[in-house]
């Protein structure tokens, strides 16, 4: 844990956190904490994945009946009635789906505390005018490489150090308290909000139990809600060291000493207190260098499979001072890597394991943003778009187990809602896999694709590392979305095309040529493109695994009738299908109907130059009128610019992310925090620097593009370990002018197919899948099939 090791992949700070915005996240994927590291009063914010208010619900409403009339009304162009009878007959009941809360606050009070909460460096005088608060050399960090955080400093002639991590192997949070000499604080678990001067405790009980456990009971509201218990233990290391119960707290006198904290509900345990207590005792017995040395191995084992450097790295500048001054190449990789990390930290496998929600598993709010819920039109999606290239296909099997709970439950919204078979889910779902309508905003609550958008995704990992078993998984719920759309899609009015109805362009709204509002309509370019992408992986997949299944040649039918995309007369993609409305809002945060671009690619400069242009366009309006003010949604241009090769556009908007969307702990924010920016950006370095094309012609037959719109400002760097499609790895290095003289690159084991490297200079050479490769410009001989198709040169 020597913090001089890797400066690269440290946050660090000079002074504690004063607000949430600059505490340190730690988390194992199920259990997290946010750090403040303050001195005298540590405040530690504390989140389990499985603690939500109230249990599961039966919200769908039946309105299949009213859909006939809904679809007339749309098509009729008559859009307050449509939207009257959906407020009437389509909006569930209640209108909400349940929300994530905080698992609790844990407090480690000093002795003088009340004096030691000071600025640092201050020197603070009681009443007898005696020094007791001064604070000096204080140091705090994050390490991504070992995932652990440090605070340090001395203080009253005394040095203290904390050390934290959060263990997957032991399934606990650690604390490690070292003293210069004995030192006393008292230990306090509760259950408070965000805002620490309430009084409120949202909690049942903290009892101590034996000497050294405090065990803290609480039920958050609502019917049939997962009841919590956190268990907190304590062991003196130093042979002399004292724990006492004290008025519900603990109190310690030591100069070394571990603290262990375990959480379980009963969504995963009938006794969440005998759980979390077992695995407490387990920690404890196994003592803090033994629960060090496990914890970084199974990190390391993820974090790293690929790595990223840039510079030059300005390493040395605190990293709060670093986002407003510096914003250097080689904080674009610290972002990048941190975005690896809370990965890791937030979403891993287990019993009932659970995904990421907007703001990860770190939530500090008894009423958060939005639910603190899985955001399904787009947020949870991009929280998982670096899993594949990052080699982290693991800690995406929690998506997969929510999306399977979905697909069931799935079921019956299709068929009440729409009279559909199959399954479908709207924009939002819980940790119960609801799939009914949620709130009441009409431009995104009638929304079904939700789930076949997850599916895509999921299914779009296969193409980085395939997983047969897994693919097995994902194909049922595949199905069934294809069951739903081969029921949903409707002829348009010219009996041309297929098309979606209802259909919306996610959370935005158009201008008839009357000059009135709109949201509902026919086929969006969104709903198009991802229908499209569905009936393509379930046919390829087919081919895979289900080679005789039923629905082949009804999905070949399908796709030769979808609604292709409409370039309209500006030049721009049209938003609405058939329908060329004006946008209410142009600089609008979601950028929807670019869904073929990023994260599908089927506006590819190899594919379209006109649908390339025309989507620059969108681009470049959407940048006019403000585009990008939300950070997830300037994370996503970044792909887009990213996929349209476009270095000084993609330079840009990470800048701006830097500047107007990222925290001082480097969480991104919309506002407030969400993940999803953090997750989306992650992914969009590495579209900067390396890009993967499978050829239509042969299947096998990879394109890689290396630096395909590297920003010139990031001058130098290293890369290794991306894994990009067809299972290949690829490594290399460059320099100043975006020089590469060699790439790495790594088959797979079966060795089945063929990839071209092109260069940054247009230079081509094409390798086996057999092993690795040192492929060197100049020295291998070009591509014959890559000339031949006629790749355009970035």
């Amino acid at each position: 844990m020597d913090p001089s090791s890797s400066k690269h992949l440290h946050l660090h700070y000079t002074t504690p956190a004063v607000s949430w915005d600059e505490a340190l996240p730690l988390g194992n994927g199920r259990l997290g904490c946010l750090v403040y590291g303050r001195p005298g009063k540590e405040l530690i914010q504390l989140n389990e994945d499985s603690v939500w208010y109230g249990g599961p619900q039966d919200r769908i409403p039946d309105s299949r009946s009213h859909l006939p009339r809904l679809r007339e009304l749309i098509r009729a162009g008559k859009h307050a009635e449509a939207e009257e009878l959906v407020r009437t007959a389509f909006y569930a009941n209640p209108s909400s789906m349940r929300h994530y809360e905080p698992l609790g606050t844990l407090m480690l009070e000093f002795s003088d505390s009340e004096h030691a909460v000071g600025g640092i460096g201050d020197v603070q005088m009681d009443d007898s005018g005696e020094d007791v608060g001064e604070v000096r050399n204080y140091k705090r960090s994050l390490d991504l490489e070992t995932a652990t955080a440090r605070a340090s400093y001395a203080r009253k002639g005394t040095s203290i150090q904390s050390d934290i991590l959060a263990s997957y192997p032991d399934n606990v949070i650690a604390i490690r308290i070292s003293a210069s000499r004995t030192c006393r604080f008292h230990v306090r678990l509760t259950r408070l909000g965000e805002v620490e001067w309430e009084t409120q405790e949202y909690l049942d009980s903290v009892t101590a139990v034996d000497t050294n456990r405090l065990l803290m009971k609480a039920t958050p509201g609502g019917a049939n809600s997962n009841r919590l218990a956190a268990v907190l233990g304590v062991r003196c290391d130093d042979g002399i060291g004292t724990v006492k119960p004290f008025g519900g707290t603990l109190m310690v006198e030591a100069t070394v000493c571990t603290i262990v904290l375990g959480a379980q509900t009963t969504f995963r345990h009938a006794d969440p207190g005998f759980a979390a207590m077992a695995e407490v005792s387990k920690a404890l017995d196994r003592g803090w260098l033994r629960m060090l040395e496990r914890h970084i191995t199974d990190y390391k084992s993820l974090f790293h499979r690929t790595s990223l450097r840039m510079w030059p790295d300005n390493s040395s500048i605190p990293t709060d001072k670093r986002i407003k001054e510096s914003r250097d190449p080689g904080l674009v990789a610290l972002y990048h890597n941190y975005g690896r990390y809370l990965m890791i930290s937030s979403s891993r496998d287990g019993e009932k394991a659970l995904p990421a929600t907007l703001q990860g598993i770190w939530n500090p709010s008894f009423a958060p943003a939005w639910g603190s819920k899985y955001t399904i039109n787009i947020n949870i999606q991009m929280n998982y778009w670096p899993v594949a290239a990052c080699n982290l296909m693991e800690c995406a099997l929690p998506l997969v187990s929510l999306l399977e709970r979905m697909a069931e439950r799935g079921k019956v919204t299709a068929r009440k809602m729409y009279g559909c078979k199959g399954w479908c889910a709207h924009h939002n779902t819980d940790i119960w896999a609801d799939t009914a309508p949620q709130d009441r905003w009409m431009p995104a609550t009638l929304w079904p694709l939700s789930g076949v958008w997850l599916v895509n995704d999921c299914i779009g990992m296969l193409q980085h590392k395939y997983d047969h078993n897994l693919h097995e998984r994902l194909f049922s719920s595949l199905q069934g979305s294809i069951d739903f759309l081969l029921d949903f899609l409707i002829s348009d009015s010219s009996g041309k095309f297929l098309v979606t109805n209802p259909s919306l362009s996610p959370e935005n709204t158009f201008i008839t040529s009357s000059g009135k509002e709109g949201i509902l309509c026919e086929g969006s370019a969104m709903d198009m493109s991802i229908v499209r992408l569905a009936f393509e992986n379930f046919l390829w997949s087919c081919g895979r695994i289900s080679p005789s299944n039923s629905l082949i040649s009804s999905a070949m039918s399908v796709i030769s009738c979808i609604q292709p995309l409409i370039i309209n007369d500006q030049g721009l993609i049209q938003e609405w299908g058939l329908a060329d409305y004006t946008e209410k809002e142009p600089g609008h945060r979601h950028v929807s109907h670019l869904f073929a671009l990023y994260p599908h690619n089927a506006i590819s400069p190899m594919k379209s130059t006109a649908l390339c242009e025309a989507a620059k366009k969108v681009l470049d309006r959407r940048a006019a009128h403000g585009g990008g003010h939300t950070g997830w949604s300037r994370a996503w241009l970044l792909n887009m610019h990213a996929r349209l090769l476009d270095d000084e556009g993609c330079g840009k908007h990470m800048d701006l992310l830097l500047e107007n969307s990222t925290l001082p702990n480097m969480l991104n924010t919309h506002p407030p925090f969400q993940i999803d920016g953090n997750f989306g950006a992650c992914a969009g370095v590495l579209e900067c620097l390396v890009q993967s094309t499978i050829m239509p012609d042969w299947p096998y037959r990879l394109l890689i593009r290396i630096l395909p719109a590297c920003p010139k400002e990031w001058d130098r760097g290293e890369m290794k370990g991306v894994r990009v499609k067809n299972g290949w790895k690829v490594s290399f290095d460059w320099k100043k002018g975006r020089k590469v003289d060699h790439v790495e690159v790594e088959g797979t084991e079966e060795g089945n197919s063929v990839a071209t490297v092109l260069f940054p200079d247009g230079e081509r050479v094409e390798v086996d899948g057999l092993g690795c490769h040192e492929v060197s410009r100049g020295k291998t001989p070009a591509s014959r099939w890559a000339g031949e198709m006629g790749l355009p040169l970035p």
